[in-house]
């Protein structure tokens, strides 16, 4: 009986109307539209489209509608990407993966949207036919590909500056790219003394040359439970018991959550269109200095605060050999965690926002302060479970056992 009356819906009657059409019930019960998903911009994408192509838009924004876009994310299984993909998908958004590892590097991906909206594809950086594949069914593009230390196979220059040109020429040549954003870094500059952050400088040039509507985002140090910033530190507390200085741990940074870097992103695809040819400068809402981090760092994991002030020549002298040997050996080095000599470099100057930047509130978006729920991932280098501590006598009243 059910497939009778389904066949009856499906198919009216010659030269009539279905009485069991969607419009009609929602005409005769008095359905309204909003309910439908239409004519409310919170239940549909507002990607600015530039007048090109349409974008098919339906559903209630959530993770089984279709938000209209389709975003080719490179760097999508690297710290950002995985926050980025998860907000993209769970609007609706169909979202490309390109990797060039192992098939179990983006499966977590997978899960972060409805099924078949997360689509890994493999690729080579170095292969513009394999960029143009990727490219080839997308209306976004984001680029998150970046590192903050040099390997045998990638130089600061290759992957920092050299593939965010190529991504830009690829999508210029495309002609249906709507959006492009660009992730830079805070500081990027020609003139820092850091080598990774002038080719990011690079970079946000050669991508405004080829794509002038294009959207640069320059985050500050981000933290969150897969970052390179509090994790290595923790794990060097535990080893060593306590946390070098480098520079006497003066200069000043304004970390930012890595959550809501990815949220601004999203925010500049979902506006009007006024972010299209603008640069955001993303920082957390304090600015702290590395002794100011490392208390909260020390605070969460529960160990007592010991510093030993390493002034910048022993600390580039300790890391210098990694950087020497990198391209003479036959064999990969291990990435370097504290002792990065770019980095090193790099904190010999403040890391700040500029007073007339773009920012978050630009984006109608307010920062977290990273005290708190941010930096919580840190208890699991608690000595002897998330309850505990070396310093839990200070944490916990005496009656707790009791």
């Amino acid at each position: 009986m059910q497939a009778v009356s389904r066949r009856l819906v499906q198919r009216p009657l010659a030269g009539e109307t279905s009485i069991y059409s969607s419009s009609s019930l929602r005409s005769l019960y008095g359905v309204p539209d909003y309910l439908n998903g239409s004519d409310n911009r919170r239940y549909s994408s507002s990607l600015a489209t530039k007048g090109v192509g349409h974008l098919a838009r339906k559903g209630t924004g959530g993770r089984s509608s279709v938000s209209g876009i389709v975003a080719t994310v490179f760097g999508a299984t690297g710290f950002l990407g995985r926050y980025l993909v998860q907000q993209l998908a769970k609007m609706g958004s169909q979202v490309l993966v390109p990797f060039r590892g192992s098939e179990d590097n983006p499966r977590h991906l997978k899960l972060m949207g409805d099924l078949g909206q997360v689509v890994p594809m493999k690729f080579d950086p170095r292969d513009e036919d394999s960029i143009k594949a990727i490219m080839a069914k997308a209306n976004v593009v984001i680029n998150l590909i970046g590192r903050e230390y040099e390997t045998r196979n990638f130089s600061f220059e290759e992957v920092n500056h050299h593939m965010a040109e190529k991504l830009a020429l690829v999508a210029k040549e495309h002609g249906g790219i709507m959006r492009f954003i660009q992730v830079s870094c805070l500081g990027a500059s020609v003139s820092s003394p850091s080598r990774m952050q002038r080719a990011k400088a690079a970079a946000e040039e050669a991508v405004f040359s080829a794509l002038p509507e294009a959207t640069v985002m320059r985050p500050a140090t981000m933290i969150g439970t897969e970052d390179r910033i509090l994790n290595p530190w923790a794990m060097f507390v535990k080893k060593y018991g306590f946390f070098p200085l480098i520079g006497g741990g003066t200069n000043k940074f304004q970390p930012v959550y890595v959550v809501d870097v990815a949220a601004a992103i999203v925010a500049a695809l979902k506006d009007d269109g006024s972010s299209m040819g603008k640069t955001y400068e993303l920082g957390g809402p304090d600015v702290f200095t590395p002794r100011d981090l490392a208390e909260i760092m020390f605070d969460m994991i529960r160990e007592w605060p010991r510093y030993v002030k390493l002034p910048f020549p022993i600390a580039k002298a300790m890391a210098g050999p990694r950087d020497f040997m990198v391209n003479k050996v036959p064999f990969p080095l291990p990435s370097p965690q504290i002792f990065n000599l770019d980095q090193i470099n790099a904190l010999t100057t403040d890391t700040l926002v500029s007073d007339k930047a773009l920012t978050f509130q630009d984006l109608d978006l307010v920062p977290h302060k990273l005290k708190g729920y941010p930096v919580e991932f840190l208890i699991q280098y608690r000595k002897g479970g998330p309850n505990f501590g070396s310093t839990v006598s200070e944490k916990i009243p005496t009656d707790f056992y009791n």
